[in-house]
């Protein structure tokens, strides 16, 4: 408690770390001390907490490193604070034993739920870095495995930052995916490949052209397997960033873009309109399998 690097100014202790080139989430936790080099706002028990996180899947094993007794990811040692008011600012996790300030919207009749209630199996897959897009964020913000659902999390390397293995652990969850697909287990397959935009945040040319293309021949796989068996794969994005790594002066883009992005649908007798939005991608998905849209569905169908 109270380790790490000291610093009186807490902007200080960011501009030297951005001086170093390491950058907000890499910044190295520092502790805030006084005149005498004393730490100012060690945690205590019975103190209260806000986590300002908006993000859930980034909060989460903090928040029970704070909250939960049985908490074994590393030892607290004897000066563990006991007693927290400890405050989430969204609902991080039902796991986390706190109080959440903006409780969720709840969202019904989501895809997966649709899928349930038409008794179809599903495989949610990804690797670490994206496991919780195809399984909390994609369920509605509930960490609830429905009936008939198959989670299969591949991990993804331990590496500082991943320019150093641009490759992360794509391939590794396409052989999955494609084992799945070839023992027909599943009806509807969600994965999420983390490559273009965990590398794209770098904002390293080399490392992301190098991500895009294990992903392009991951991908190729996968779709390979599915339309030997018959299926239909529908490949999309929620945003951008592979695409633009450099600004118009050169210099590393790190952040998300607004350009549009692709939806591809192997089914050759299909014709997509123009001007979709993601709320139709379920719609569409709904189309293919020629189940009903429910009314809490306000997207519409891609397919022409």
């Amino acid at each position: 408690y109270g380790d790490g690097p000291k610093y009186t100014d807490p902007v200080k202790a960011i501009v030297d770390s951005y001086g170093q080139s390491v950058y907000d989430e890499f910044v190295t936790p520092t502790v805030i001390v006084d005149e005498q080099e004393q730490p100012v706002g060690l945690i205590e028990s019975g103190d209260s907490i806000i986590f300002f996180n908006f993000r859930p899947d980034r909060a989460i094993q903090l928040s029970l490193a704070f909250t939960n007794d049985d908490f074994r990811g590393f030892d607290r040692g004897e000066k563990h604070p006991q007693h927290l008011y400890y405050v989430c600012m969204t609902l991080f996790s039902e796991t986390v034993n706190g109080y959440v300030a903006y409780k969720p919207k709840n969202l019904d009749n989501t895809l997966g739920e649709v899928l349930v209630q038409n008794n179809l199996k599903q495989l949610r897959i990804a690797e670490t870095e994206k496991y919780p897009h195809v399984t909390f964020f994609f369920s509605g913000g509930r960490d609830v495995e429905l009936p008939g659902e198959t989670r299969i999390l591949i991990n993804s390397p331990k590496v500082a930052t991943y320019d150093l293995q641009p490759e992360m652990s794509a391939y590794e969850v396409a052989a999955a995916c494609v084992k799945e697909i070839e023992a027909e287990n599943q009806d509807v397959i969600i994965l999420n490949f983390a490559n273009p935009d965990m590398v794209g945040h770098s904002g390293m040319l080399e490392p992301t052209i190098k991500a895009v293309e294990a992903v392009d021949d991951c991908l190729g796989q996968v779709v390979e397997a599915i339309l030997a068996k018959g299926g239909v794969a529908c490949i999309t994005a929620d945003h951008g960033n592979a695409e633009v790594v450099l600004d118009e002066d050169g210099r590393p883009f790190t952040a998300h873009t607004t350009n549009r992005v692709p939806f591809i649908v192997t089914d050759k007798h299909v014709t997509l309109r123009e001007g979709g939005i993601l709320a139709d991608i379920a719609p569409t998905m709904l189309n293919l399998l020629q189940l009903a849209q429910p009314p809490e569905m306000t997207g519409k169908t891609i397919i022409e």
